[in-house]
C-alpha cells in the first residue's frame, strides 16, 4: 500500500468542523471549540448541518456526508476536525468522496465513532489520520495539557514522532513479551468490529493493533476478541496494544464474571505477538493521539511504543 501523509497545520490554516456521528450537546460546545482554535491562531469553518438533529444523529446520512465531503473539496480547508463522536459514522462510509480526499489530502481528527471513518479512509486511500481529541468533547472546556501537547505536535511537525509515552505515574503493563514492527491501526473496538466483513476494514498483516472501548460489559469485549480471533486477525498481528477500557464493568455484579484483564490475558495466550495494556489512549481526558497508518515498533524489553516516522509533510 502507498501511504499518503497530509500537509502539516500552520498558524492561519482553516480547520473545518463536522459532525459525522451525533450532534453537539449544546451550542456552547460549538462556540467554545471554535474559540479555542481561534485563540491558537487558526480559522474555523463550521459545517452547514452540524447543528441538525435526526434522532441520535447530527442530521440525515446525506447531510452528514455532505458536510464532510464539502470540507474535503474546499481548497481553503487544511484539516477536518470532528466536534464529537456518538453514533452513526458507519452509515455514511459508502457516501464519502475518497477520490477527492486522495487528490487533496487533509488532516482528519477524531476518535470513538470516528474510528469507522478513519479505518475506511486508510483502507481506501492509505491516508494517515489522527485518533485524538475533539472540539466539542475535550477542547471546548479546557483541554488537558498532556493531551494538548501530544496531539498538536503530531499535526504541526513533520519530524519523526518517536515514543508514544504514557505518564510516568501510569506505566504500560506487559502481558506478553516480544518485539514487533508494523503499521499502527485500530481505535474503538466496537467500531472496528462493526467493519468486519466490509470493504472498509484495513488489512492487519504485520500491523500494530490498538484497541480501546467504553461502557461495554466484559462479556461483550470477550465476544469482540473472539470475533477477531476466529477471523484470523489476531494471528496476523505484529503487536497488540490495549488502551483504556473505560467503565467496562459487568451489567450484573452478582453473576459470575471474567474481568477485562482476565480476558486480555487469556487471548494473549492464543497469539504469538507481543501484547501490552494500560496504554494512555481511549475515552479519557488525558490521552495520546494515535497516528493511524504509521510505521511503529512495539518492544516490551524497553517497554516502549515508538513511531518511527512523521505523520505530516
Amino acid at each position: 500500500m502507498t501511504v499518503i501523509k497530509p500537509p502539516r497545520l500552520r498558524r492561519g490554516s482553516t480547520i473545518g468542523l463536522v459532525a459525522p456521528a451525533s450532534t453537539p450537546a449544546t451550542e456552547e460546545h460549538i462556540e467554545k471549540g471554535v474559540a479555542y482554535l481561534e485563540q491558537l491562531g487558526y480559522r474555523a469553518k463550521i459545517g452547514k448541518y452540524i447543528r441538525n438533529l435526526h434522532g441520535y444523529l447530527a442530521g440525515t446520512d446525506i447531510e452528514r456526508a455532505s458536510d464532510f465531503n464539502t470540507m474535503v473539496r474546499d481548497k481553503d480547508v487544511a484539516a477536518i476536525f470532528s466536534i464529537r463522536g456518538g453514533y452513526g459514522t458507519p452509515r455514511i462510509l459508502r457516501m464519502i468522496d475518497y477520490c477527492s480526499l486522495k487528490q487533496h489530502p487533509k488532516i482528519i481528527l477524531g476518535y470513538s465513532d470516528l474510528t469507522a471513518l478513519q479505518l475506511a479512509i486508510f483502507r481506501k486511500i492509505g491516508l494517515i489520520t489522527f485518533s485524538g481529541p475533539m472540539t466539542g468533547v475535550e477542547m471546548w472546556k479546557g483541554i488537558d495539557p498532556y493531551t494538548e501537547e501530544n496531539f498538536w505536535r503530531l499535526l504541526t511537525s513533520s519530524k519523526k514522532i518517536g515514543e508514544l509515552k504514557n505518564p510516568i505515574e501510569d506505566p504500560l503493563t506487559i502481558i506478553k513479551h516480544g518485539k514487533g514492527q508494523g503499521r499502527l491501526v485500530g481505535g474503538n473496538f466496537s467500531l472496528l468490529s462493526c467493519l468486519m466483513g466490509t470493504p472498509f476494514l484495513p488489512k492487519f498483516h504485520q500491523s500494530i493493533l490498538v484497541l480501546e472501548d467504553i461502557d461495554e460489559a466484559p462479556h461483550r469485549i470477550d465476544r469482540m476478541f473472539a470475533q477477531l480471533y476466529n477471523a484470523g486477525v489476531l494471528n496476523k498481528l505484529a503487536g497488540l496494544v490495549l488502551g483504556k477500557f473505560t467503565d467496562c464493568k459487568p451489567s450484573d455484579s452478582k453473576e459470575p464474571q471474567l474481568t477485562i484483564d482476565q480476558i486480555l490475558e487469556e487471548y494473549s495466550t492464543k497469539i504469538s505477538c507481543p501484547v501490552i495494556s494500560n496504554f494512555q489512549y481511549g475515552h479519557i481526558q488525558r490521552k495520546l493521539t494515535i497516528p493511524i497508518g504509521l510505521r511503529t515498533i512495539l518492544d516490551t524489553k524497553q517497554n516502549k511504543i515508538t513511531v518511527i516516522e512523521g505523520a505530516v509533510l
